[in-house]
């Protein structure tokens, strides 16, 4: 799952010599391949636009849709390849980095986390039980229960954002739970599937927390003139300081959790937060460039490509080769709306209506990037079946389409209550 460019590949692609001919098929099926996927990239939003009217449906649904229906599971137009992979994993990479710097720790600290993260307990603990039911090995089931204990807070902040959610109440608790539904499940993910035992891989772990944790206080000590300025000057040039900044800082902690054993996404969340910090004291006019660069480059090109690598990588055949294998699917989906979305109730902003206890089980439940991260590693080391990775990952795709849908209908129900949701909380 890691992201690697090998020297092998790059000769494979750049050079001309004659040796290389053979591989101009190839070639030639790679160039088609991520000809479709850019295209796809580009109907998503426009089919999402489409059907706005009608239904609110997110557009990383109609991404992994697509991706399946062109993918070899139905058309067979774009097959899998290791370089669209790798640029998959820096899409989930990217993804991970703006939920960690959209996280506001200010905002969601105190009650919000403490509930969440109590919340998020309890689903691991019930996850992992369900997973001694349906896992063939102490293994599978712990894949299984983190898989159903995350919440997918990178698909859920834009959501949030276009319903105008985000700052108010309601927001703030999805966000803890997203944060809680996505941290806990990486620490997870570093602690059991590391290779180590579980004592060093603790001790491992609390050494990347505590480097990670340290550079992010002392970024929130310093004042940062001098990069700021930098940042100021080359905005709008092509010195571009603040995005090759931003790389830089994600490519440092994502390689460090790799070199330690930990998964890359730890270190991409951890980086998310660590520019969000560092970049706090600067102008707010150049804040929001930044922010609007970074959307352009994850929202505009990575992140669609991984998810259109997710439907394209979907094995559709593993769950249609037997009934009970399908039928994984509406009970992975269950699954996730009581193990998961019924202790995020814990969540829930003080004086919440139902309609938005409702809501916050719909959000919390949701669940998909953890889910397919977590399920590869699973069946990459024959941990679990081919069935139930993708029972799994359907279910975590329904669950994108359908929660927050749902969700934000609940929250439409009440009209006098929006404005009462847009209020501070006490």
């Amino acid at each position: 799952m890691a992201p690697s460019l090998r020297l092998a590949v790059a000769l494979d692609y750049f050079s001309f010599e004659a040796a290389e001919v053979p591989e101009v098929p190839l070639m030639q099926g790679l160039s088609t391949s991520l000809v479709l996927i850019a295209l796809l990239a580009v109907v998503a939003p426009l089919a999402a636009r489409f059907l706005d009217r009608a239904v609110k449906v997110p557009i990383v649904v109609f991404e992994i849709v697509l991706g399946m229906v062109l993918g070899p599971s139905i058309l067979g137009w774009i097959q899998p390849t290791e370089f669209v992979d790798t640029l998959a994993q820096f899409g989930l990479a990217m993804l991970f980095f703006v939920a960690g710097n959209e996280v506001d720790f200010a905002a969601i600290r105190g009650r919000p986390i403490t509930r969440a993260s109590a919340g998020w307990v309890i689903s691991l603990a019930a996850g992992i039980g369900a997973g001694f039911v349906l896992g063939p090995t102490p293994a599978a089931a712990v894949i299984i229960g983190v898989a159903l204990c995350s919440t997918a807070l990178g698909a859920l902040l834009p959501i949030l954002r276009d319903a105008s959610e985000s700052k108010s109440p309601m927001g703030i608790a999805v966000t803890a739970l997203g944060a809680a539904g996505e941290f806990g499940p990486l620490v997870a993910i570093s602690l059991f599937f590391s290779g180590r035992e579980l004592g060093p891989a603790t001790a491992v772990l609390l050494g990347f927390v505590l480097l990670t944790g340290l550079a992010i206080y002392l970024a929130s000590r310093a004042r940062h003139s001098l990069l700021h300025a930098q940042v100021t000057r080359t905005l709008h040039t092509s010195g571009q300081f603040a995005v090759r900044s931003i790389m830089f800082i994600l490519t440092v902690l994502v390689v460090l959790s790799m070199v330690l054993g930990l998964d890359m996404l730890l270190g991409a969340f951890a980086a998310g937060v660590l520019w969000k910090v560092a970049i706090a004291r600067a102008p707010e006019q150049d804040r929001h460039v930044i922010e609007a660069k970074v959307d352009a480059i994850a929202f505009g090109f990575l992140v669609p490509v991984f998810f259109i690598d997710t439907g394209i990588d979907f094995d559709l055949s593993a769950l249609t080769a037997s009934p009970a294998a399908l039928a994984l699917v509406p009970l992975f989906l269950l699954l996730l709306l009581v193990i998961r979305g019924l202790p995020s109730m814990l969540a829930a902003p003080a004086r919440s209506s139902w309609a938005d206890k409702r809501a916050i089980i719909l959000f919390g439940a949701t669940g998909l990037p953890i889910i397919v991260a977590v399920t590869a590693i699973g069946r990459n080391e024959g941990l679990i079946s081919s069935a139930i990775s993708s029972a799994l990952v359907g279910a975590g795709m329904l669950s994108v389409l359908l929660f927050p849908l749902l969700a934000l209908r609940q929250l439409q129900r009440e009209p006098s209550a929006t404005a009462a949701r847009h209020q501070d909380v006490p």
